[in-house]
């Protein structure tokens, strides 16, 4: 009961730490194409953010996971091996006691554990949000970007389009031979067609 308590306590800090990656994740993306888009999100567009680009990419769902796999493999040898010197050592730089049995220890590595995987997703997100950015500013503005929708607008006209994002108010989107986004509310798009999944 005390363990589900301490992770109720917990869950406000998380729901903030999943607003900063979104934040960061999508200003970071926008910002080389000259979107401040804070202007046209909600806050749920933001907290949604890194969860769906995790749920929608594989590849950085196995990222994650290995990763906090491999925090959590190293934690449990730093257990194992608390007797060693080295491990000892370690303890000593970062003015842990040395002193403290297997369960102390596992108790006072989780904040560290915590501490790195957190900052293991905030520089995945970031460098994630950096790398789509500049390789979308880059490719506007050589015109190689591959259309990968047709768009038919609520009007019934269609065109081919590179969609860059979408949230639960406005689409982003590239009209072929165009250099300018375009910034299209929801309600004004009839619907999308994939052409290109790449």
């Amino acid at each position: 009961m005390r363990y589900l308590e301490k992770i109720q306590a917990f869950l406000p800090l998380g729901y903030i730490y999943l607003i900063i990656l979104g934040l960061l994740k999508e200003t970071i993306l926008f910002y080389p194409l000259g979107i401040n888009i804070l202007k046209y999100s909600s806050l749920t567009d933001i907290l949604i953010s890194p969860v769906s680009d995790m749920i929608s990419n594989p590849i950085l769902i196995l990222m994650v996971l290995s990763v906090v796999l491999l925090f959590f493999l190293i934690q449990v040898l730093f257990i194992k091996y608390s007797h060693t010197n080295l491990v000892q050592k370690i303890l000593k730089s970062y003015r842990m006691n040395q002193d403290l049995d297997k369960r102390q220890l596992r108790k006072a590595l989780i904040p560290v554990f915590v501490i790195l995987v957190g900052f293991e997703l905030l520089a995945l997100f970031v460098g994630l949000g950096i790398g789509q950015g500049v390789k979308i500013k880059k490719r506007l503005d050589t015109q190689t970007l591959k259309q990968n929708y047709t768009l038919t607008n609520s009007s019934g006209e269609t065109a081919q389009i590179y969609l860059i994002d979408i949230n639960s108010i406005y689409y982003f989107y590239v009209k072929k031979g165009e250099k300018q986004i375009k910034i299209a509310p929801v309600g004004s798009i009839g619907h999308l067609e994939v052409i290109n999944k790449n």
